[in-house]
């Protein structure tokens, strides 16, 4: 925003800038940062624009509107910056000038990772169209002048989505992560399959080699970092690093320390030698997705869904361990002691004064069997009509009804939806709601359709709407995203409300006759309830003075 100034005496006009008022930062999720060979510059890329920043003044030097970035790293000589796009793009700047000197259509699928080679000639890219290309740098003459491209040399096919590529310092192996939660190691020079390494529960998100190409340290969404040696593939240790998702993780140049980045809004530094946590770096105010290590390992900078950098340097001042872990104990006695580190149930409210039962019963476990095996009577007598309807269909005629189930027939119920709506009203009520905890939720689903059965024929709708209830509050995330209960939620909630309006008249009215025939037996001078009650306790206690006398 600026403002400006007109001189209208003038001709002609004089305009003049008062005062500006400007944000350098981005205006979405910082997904993937850089710094240049030299440590003076960090890019940083966005949805809609790439930034460069001057490390020492922390000031934005320019800025180049650009694709979905999701990596980025500088061409050697620091003079162009490369970026992948989330639609399967690279775009190349000039960073002097701001301009776009070349967009390739490079993938079918998003760039999800960008890896440069040791030797400075050539980028590895990593796509999810399932390829791993190779390209290389070269100088075309264009008017007169060289003007900086790249050329695709190669592809390695992979069965999978690839998600991250990272070549070692010596440029022996490549390693490939895939979305099947598996990392694949090359030969970097005839790209013949060297390793493969098994453990992660979840897709690996980003990955990194020591220095000395003795270690790779991979990082998943499944919130563990696993140190493995190069030599032979082993697990070297597996670490619960970090209370959500880990996004990002890079080693420090020429040691073992490692630093990792997740959605937890942390950075976390690690010693992959001792398997020691040294650090925690917090600021940040929403999911950290990137981080970049200088090449002289004094600084660190991390971008995040708060839509800020920030940059860490390292200190002079002494890190004592047994200080740190002794700080992160209070810290987190201190939490514990501001919220209540009593464990509530799903249902349960920490107001209430009486709640459910914290373990599971004899008797709920065997309500919740009972209540199982009559859904299981519901599920197949509603099967065998479906297919008696169908065949009647098909032969144009009344068919004999098929036999009910032995279970319908000795409690007399003709409609296999009574005989579920019996057992649930069998369950004592201070154990209903521990019961349909216990349920399962593909009995849930029979269960909701069973309840807007219920609500529109009427049928004890107080039950019916407790465990409505309580099942939209324990299954909420479950039942929203189901498809298949959209129209049955969407009924329950039509037919629901005037069930429990009528329910309410029904009560409102009846106390208001009961009010009306109070008033009544007053006016009438007989005495109500309460006053008989009161007569007959005077009565006992004279009859007791008397037997005491």
């Amino acid at each position: 925003m600026e403002v400006h100034s007109v001189n209208a005496l003038a001709h002609p006009f004089i305009v003049s800038l008062s005062s500006s008022l400007s944000s350098p930062g981005h205006r979405s999720d910082v997904r993937t940062l850089c710094f240049s060979s030299d440590d003076t510059c960090i890019a940083s890329g966005s949805a809609e624009m790439v930034k460069v920043w001057n490390r020492a003044t922390r000031r934005c030097i320019r800025t180049m509107p650009s694709g979905y970035a999701t990596c980025s790293t500088f061409v050697p000589g620091d003079r162009h910056l490369l970026i992948g796009t989330k639609t399967g793009g690279l775009e190349l700047f000039d960073i002097a000038s701001g301009d776009l000197l070349e967009g390739l259509e490079a993938h079918e699928g998003a760039v999800w990772s960008m890896a440069l080679s040791p030797d400075k000639r050539g980028f590895v890219t990593g796509s999810a169209d399932h390829n791993v290309k190779f390209w290389e740098f070269d100088l075309v003459s264009d008017e007169n002048r060289k003007k900086l491209t790249v050329l695709h040399v190669k592809t390695l096919q992979m069965s999978e989505d690839v998600l991250c590529v990272c070549y070692s310092p010596d440029q022996r192996v490549l390693a490939v992560g895939l979305i099947d939660c598996t990392v694949k190691i090359f030969f970097a020079d005839s790209l013949k399959f060297f390793l493969s390494l098994y453990g992660h529960k979840l897709p690996v998100l980003s990955m990194d080699i020591s220095s000395d190409s003795t270690l790779l340290a991979t990082c998943s969404a499944d919130k563990n970092i696993k140190i493995w040696g190069l030599d032979f593939g082993d697990c070297h240790r597996s670490i619960f690093a970090h209370d959500d998702s880990i996004t990002s993780l890079r080693f420090v140049p020429k040691t073992h320390l490692l630093f990792s980045a997740s959605k937890d809004t942390t950075v976390k530094c690690w010693d992959t030698d001792t398997f020691q946590h040294i650090s925690t770096l917090e600021g940040h105010k929403g999911e950290v997705w990137c981080i970049a290590v200088s090449s002289d390992g004094e600084s660190v900078v991390s971008g995040s869904h708060d839509f800020s950098l920030r940059l860490w340097e390292r200190t002079d001042e002494p890190l004592i361990l047994s200080e740190e872990r002794e700080e992160e104990r209070e810290a987190q006695f201190e939490e514990a002691a501001v919220e209540s580190s009593e464990p509530v149930l799903a249902g349960e409210t920490q107001e209430s004064e009486a709640a459910m039962a914290g373990k599971k019963t004899m008797e709920t476990v065997k309500a919740t069997e009972r209540l199982m095996e009559a859904i299981e009577v519901y599920r197949e007598e509603k099967r065998k009509f479906d297919e008696h309807a169908m065949e009647c269909k098909m032969a144009g005629k009344e068919l004999p009804v098929p036999a009910l189930a032995p279970e319908l027939v000795a409690t007399g119920n003709t409609k296999p939806e009574r005989y579920v709506l019996g057992v649930i009203k069998k369950v004592p009520s201070s154990e209903l709601e521990e019961t349909l905890l216990v349920l399962p939720f593909a009995y849930v689903v029979d269960l909701l359709q069973l309840l807007d059965t219920w609500t529109q024929r009427g049928w004890e709708t107080e039950l019916s709407c407790r465990c409505l209830l309580f099942l939209l509050r324990i299954h909420h995330n479950q039942i929203v995203t189901n498809q298949m209960l959209l129209s049955v939620i969407d009924s329950l909630r039509q037919h629901a409300a005037p069930q429990v309006q009528e329910l309410k008249d029904l009560v409102g009215f009846n106390l208001a006759g009961l009010h009306f025939l109070e008033q009544e037996l007053r006016l009438a001078g007989t005495a109500v309830f309460a006053d008989v009650s009161e007569q007959l306790q005077k009565i006992k206690k004279q009859k007791k003075l008397i037997a005491y006398t």
